[in-house]
């Protein structure tokens, strides 16, 4: 396929500048240059990628003025709609340049769903667009719902509840909530914003049709455009790491001293999310009690009024010894490969829920914010591959690891682990739906050359 492109055709992607967003549309433009694509990242400052790591892409940076805001989990509304200000005309010059500078193709602008102000570029431009949506189906499914909810007036903050939604089954109320900060009338703006009638020619989804294929059904039927379910991305893409912060490899040689499905791996905050004194010290003793060795990630900032680690209990490490392991970040795709790893405790981003379940691994999930909460119900009610925590407290924390690793229900969630582990390995080998799909991609895109402009 790269030698019948030549490398004449260009694609401009431009992810959200989350990492759960950035890494999917970084793999994606690796299987695409794979493909035969040339590959331009429109990125913002905050977070940006490194070039090193993808030394055959191009960049373009974009001042977004959140560095200055300050990026926090709890507006993640505020945030997304800086983005879009603040980068809606820098954009457009940049691509304008490009055409005056270069003689390729731009065969398509891909966006992440969130960075909506590109599709409005490119229609400006009269360039083909697609979305890229890097949460499941079954949450994009869900987010539609809510806002229909709430014109038929069923949907208020009092309603956010445990009680079960109408027609979205098995998810409550309170797993439609965004974030704990926002204003149901923001969330449902830029849902309908995110969710409501685009431009752009074609959704691909990080996403699995094995998985989801009667929700994948009903979004097609629904939808005007094709959809492309191409995941996991990660399965597909090379291997190079993108991660936003340096990973602690020591953890895989103790990981090598550990029995077979021994380990609890913890990385339950994210790249967003963060804990209180408390919290952690209910982590810290329920790890300590279940009596099973953990992999423990906290991230640098993740404990409030922490640096790292200073705030963990006193005499816990001295207690735990040589059965916990803590990190500051891991390389979390091959952790979850290893044999010792009996398990995973998540926040249950679609990332990471992704790679557990390519992994075998079942979850215990303790979601934060966002699609985390759609995803947990799902891994622990349809796919029945793990748990939900509800509280973080240092008996249900026990007991959670300890059914998971050790009680008969949880070597059946493993089970079932091993088996969507084989159906994906299925799904993204030649022939296999994800594979079949990424090619329809491929040959979708490339239908736009007669209506692509050549760059002057």
């Amino acid at each position: 396929m790269g030698k019948q492109l030549q490398r004449s055709h260009r694609l401009v992607l431009v992810p959200c500048p989350y990492e759960g967003h950035l890494n999917p549309m970084l793999q994606l433009g690796t299987v695409l240059h794979f493909k035969g694509f040339s590959i331009t990242v429109a990125h913002t400052i905050y977070n940006s990628p490194n070039p090193h790591n993808l030394p055959d892409f191009s960049f373009l940076p974009m001042p977004d003025g959140l560095s200055d805001r300050g990026v926090t989990s709890m507006d993640v509304v505020g945030d997304v709609l800086a983005v879009n200000e603040n980068c809606r005309e820098i954009f457009q010059r940049s691509l304008e340049k490009l055409k005056e500078t270069q003689g390729e193709i731009i065969s398509c602008i891909i966006s992440d769903e969130l960075m909506f102000f590109a599709e409005d570029v490119a229609n400006n431009l009269k360039i083909p667009s697609i979305i890229l949506r890097t949460t499941n189906a079954a949450t994009s499914f869900a987010r539609s719902g809510l806002v229909k909810l709430k014109e038929k007036g069923l949907l208020s903050q009092d309603t956010l509840s445990n009680e079960l939604v109408p027609e979205l089954y098995p998810l409550r109320f309170k797993d439609l909530l965004f974030s704990l900060s926002e204003t149901l009338e923001n969330f449902s703006a830029i849902v309908t914003k995110i969710y409501g009638k685009r431009a752009s020619s074609a959704i691909i989804w990080n996403t699995v049709s094995c998985l989801e294929q009667a929700t994948l059904e009903q979004i097609q039927q629904q939808c005007k455009v094709p959809i492309f379910p191409v995941g996991p991305i990660h399965m597909i893409a090379a291997s190079n790491s993108s991660s936003l912060i340096e990973e602690d490899r020591s953890c895989l040689s103790w990981l090598d001293k550990q029995p077979h499905n021994s380990v609890i791996y913890v990385s339950n905050l994210g790249s967003l999310a963060s804990v209180n004194e408390k919290e952690v010290t209910e982590i810290a003793w329920g790890l300590a009690n279940s009596n099973q060795p953990f992999l423990w990630v906290i991230r640098p900032g993740s404990v409030h009024s922490s640096d790292w680690i200073e705030l963990l209990p006193k005499g816990f490490q001295d207690d735990v010894g040589d059965k916990g392991c803590i990190v500051r970040w891991a390389p979390q795709r091959e952790v979850l490969a290893h044999p010792a790893v009996g398990g995973f405790w998540s926040h249950c981003g679609w990332n990471s829920t992704l790679e557990s379940l390519a992994a075998g691994v079942p979850i215990i999930c303790k979601p934060c914010f966002g699609d985390q909460k759609v995803n947990a119900r799902y891994v622990s009610h349809v796919w029945r591959i793990g748990l939900e925590l509800e509280e973080l407290k240092r008996r249900d924390i026990e007991s959670a690891i300890r059914r998971l690793i050790l009680h008969e229900d949880g070597k059946e969630m493993r089970a079932r682990a091993k088996e969507l582990k084989e159906k994906f390995e299925v799904c993204t080998r030649k022939g296999g739906s994800s594979c079949d799909s990424l090619n329809e991609l491929v040959n979708f895109i490339m239908s736009f050359g007669t209506r692509t402009h050549l760059v002057s």
